[in-house]
This record gives structure tokens, C-alpha cells and sequence, in this order.
């Protein structure tokens, strides 16, 4: 098999707990988005338009669904003969087998994989990020400065930054300082955890994170910050464009909005088109008295009500007279005659009672930690007959929270 420039890792098995009822049954990276996508579809598809053919995807919880979408990678123009889409799940080894301990671990795990195209780059990204971005142009900065790891940054809403990575450049974009998740930022310069590193580089330093029992095993807290101490060379690498780290149930809701607000997640430019493995349905339908305003509707939709300001997904019905505002409506859901949903995301095949209300009014026993920001959620295939108040998460059953 001849040598790889650069090959891909994308870290894709984390639970995403703070998403609520969303990923009870799957991977945060499966979870739909804008339409007719999953989350994951963003990472392949920069991959495939950066002309990285070889992605290895490293998967652990709720797998199954995650794995079936992804298939063989034609989707996303990545099932070449000589790389391709690899699924990565932990995996037994002659003594023992482990769950991946750290996003470094994954990694580690997986080190006969690399070793197996012989790369002179890595490319590390995460599957949970809505974003378009163009890789060759950060491994070719990457190579002219000569860098052992380069890191790309954003800047980030100061009062969020304690979430992030947070990092300083030298004039010649050389990092000087960096600290996971600071309580006290002292910049507002994040990571967007996408790094490119020198393979011979990151082999080692995976085996040295590997034999320290003290390590978290994670790229953040122990590879990266060690790389600087001892004096390596890491760079930053400016971005400029749209980025969302898409964690919580309201950065999810925001990031959905902003397809219908902002130019600058433009999912269906030709130049950089978002590839998915949709499936090809009849046309939406909307009745002659149905009401349309700033939404993308998505094939196989049947509207005859007012829709205003909300992504609606494929086969979804908004009975007549029903009202739905600033809200995400996924796959097959429900809302039926008269009801008004606002501000919600609506799970896959739910159902909205006639007459109910979500997101204004109604009981307050399902509030939820989860939901923040005034948004509400409803857990797939639930069922929902009484009015719901702002930032309740219905899960319909014992562990509504």
C-alpha cells in the first residue's frame, strides 16, 4: 500500500450526555441536523473535499446507527480502492480489551491502523462539530512552519471560553501558552480540538502518555500541554468561518437556527456542498391556505399549517391549524391539528396532541438541567398530550428529568 500524505482519525464515540433524550439510543455524531444531514456528515464531507480519501472513524457508544449510515463511504465520494472509511470500535487484544479511555487512547488504540498507511501527517478531528472547512489548506501551513503539532483556533464568546481549550500565539503564530478548560481564560481563543500532527511525533508521544498511570489519556489535558513544555514545535492556525460545537440541546437549536439567520453555514454551496446519505422521498406538500416563512422543509412533508422560522425534517406533518415557531421538527414527527409548538426540538416520529402546546405555557414537571435558554425537547416516538412549558425535556417515561 503506497505512503499517505495525510490520513484522518475522526473521534466519534462519545456519548453526549448533555444532549439529552437525543442520544439515549445513538452517538452524538448520528444525530440529525438541518434537514437531511447527521452531525458526522460535516467532518466527512470537509475530508472528502480536502482531498483526504483515508478516514479512520473511532466509535464506542450507541454505535449501530452510526455505523449503518456511514456504510461504505460512497456518499461522501470516500470508498477508494487504496484508503477509504474504516469503522474503529475498541477492540480485544490477546491479553484483555478496553473501552477507549481518553480521545489520546483512541488514538493509541489504533496505532497499527495508522502505521498501515505510513502517513507523514495525522489529522485528528472530532464527529461532533457543524462546520466547513478546508484541511489542505491547514496541513499546508502546518508544513511550512515546519511543526511538530498545529492546532486549529477560533475566536469564542468570552463568557464561554472556560469550555474550550484556550491558547496564545507568538507573532509568527508560534503557541506559547495553552490550558484546558481554564476557570479563569486568559484569552478567548479556543480550540477547536482539530490538530494535525507529524506521525513520528504523535507515535511517540501516545507511548509515553500510554505508560504514565497518571495520565487522562487525553489529547487537551496531557499530550498537548506536555508538547509545549518540552519545547516542540506547536502552531496555531487561524479560522475563519462558521463553527458550533453542538453539545448542548440549545447549541443544537442555535446551530439549526442559524442555517435559516446567517450566510456564513451556506450547507448547499456548490463549491462546498455538505454530502449525507439521505434517502430520496416524494416532494413536500403544502396546502393552498398553509402558511410558509424563513423555513427549509425537506422532502416528503406534508404542511397544512403555519410553519414560521424552523428546519422541517423528511415525512413530517403539520396538521391544519397548527403552529410551529422557531423549532426543529426530525424525521416523521407529528404536529397535529390545532396544536403550537415553539422554540423545540421535536424527536423523530413524536407526536404533538391536538390542540397541545410546547415551549409557551403549560406544567412545569418536566423542566429539565438539559434544557436550557428557553428550549424545549421531546424524545423520539413520544407522545405528547398536555400543555408543556419552556425548557422541559419529555422523554416519556420514568426518567423524564
Amino acid at each position: 500500500m503506497k505512503q499517505k500524505e495525510c490520513i484522518a482519525m475522526i473521534l466519534a464515540g462519545g456519548q453526549g450526555s448533555r444532549l439529552g433524550i437525543l442520544t439515549k439510543r445513538l452517538a452524538k455524531p448520528a444525530v440529525q441536523f438541518g434537514g437531511k444531514y447527521r452531525i458526522i456528515d460535516f467532518p466527512l464531507t470537509n475530508c472528502a473535499q480536502s482531498g483526504i480519501d483515508t478516514v479512520g472513524i473511532l466509535t464506542q457508544y450507541k454505535p449501530l446507527e452510526l455505523n449503518t449510515y456511514i456504510g461504505n463511504g460512497q456518499a461522501w465520494d470516500l470508498d477508494v480502492a487504496d484508503g477509504g472509511v474504516y469503522i474503529l470500535p475498541p477492540y480485544m487484544k490477546e491479553t484483555a480489551g478496553e473501552w477507549y479511555k481518553g480521545t489520546a487512547n483512541a488514538i493509541y488504540q489504533n496505532i497499527e491502523f495508522i502505521d498501515k498507511f505510513n502517513p507523514s501527517h495525522v489529522l485528528v478531528l472530532s464527529g461532533d462539530h457543524i462546520y466547513k472547512m478546508n484541511y489542505a489548506k491547514m496541513l499546508a501551513y502546518h508544513k511550512k512552519q515546519e511543526a511538530d503539532v498545529t492546532i486549529a483556533m477560533i475566536p469564542v464568546d468570552p463568557s464561554e471560553a472556560s469550555r474550550f481549550g484556550i491558547l496564545s500565539c507568538d507573532e509568527e503564530g508560534r503557541i506559547v501558552s495553552f490550558e484546558e478548560k481554564p476557570k479563569v481564560p486568559k484569552s478567548n481563543t479556543a480550540s477547536m480540538g482539530i490538530y494535525i500532527f507529524r506521525w513520528d511525533v504523535l507515535r511517540r508521544e501516545l507511548i509515553a502518555d500510554e505508560k504514565d498511570k497518571s495520565s487522562d489519556n487525553d489529547f487537551g489535558k496531557n499530550i498537548i500541554p506536555k508538547m509545549l513544555r518540552s519545547g516542540q514545535r506547536l502552531y496555531g492556525y487561524k479560522f475563519e468561518g462558521y463553527w458550533k460545537d453542538v453539545g448542548t440541546v440549545a447549541s443544537l437549536w442555535q446551530a439549526n437556527m442559524d442555517l435559516l439567520d446567517s450566510d456564513s453555514l451556506n450547507i448547499t454551496d456548490e463549491s462546498w456542498q455538505i454530502l449525507s446519505q439521505s434517502a430520496l422521498m416524494a416532494p413536500h406538500f403544502i396546502a393552498a391556505h398553509a402558511k410558509v416563512q424563513n423555513s427549509l422543509i425537506t422532502e416528503g412533508c406534508y404542511v397544512d399549517g403555519d410553519v414560521r422560522h424552523c428546519i422541517i425534517f423528511d415525512g413530517v406533518t403539520v396538521g391544519k391549524g397548527a403552529q410551529v415557531v422557531d423549532s426543529v421538527v426530525l424525521s416523521g414527527a407529528k404536529i397535529m391539528k390545532g396544536a403550537r409548538v415553539v422554540k423545540t426540538i421535536v424527536g423523530e416520529n413524536a407526536v404533538v396532541g391536538e390542540n397541545v402546546s410546547v415551549g409557551e405555557k403549560g406544567t412545569d414537571e418536566y423542566l429539565s438541567k438539559y434544557c436550557t435558554d428557553g428550549v424545549s425537547l421531546i424524545g423520539a416516538g413520544v407522545t405528547v398530550n398536555k400543555d408543556v412549558s419552556p425548557n422541559s425535556m419529555i422523554t416519556g417515561g420514568k426518567d423524564d428529568d
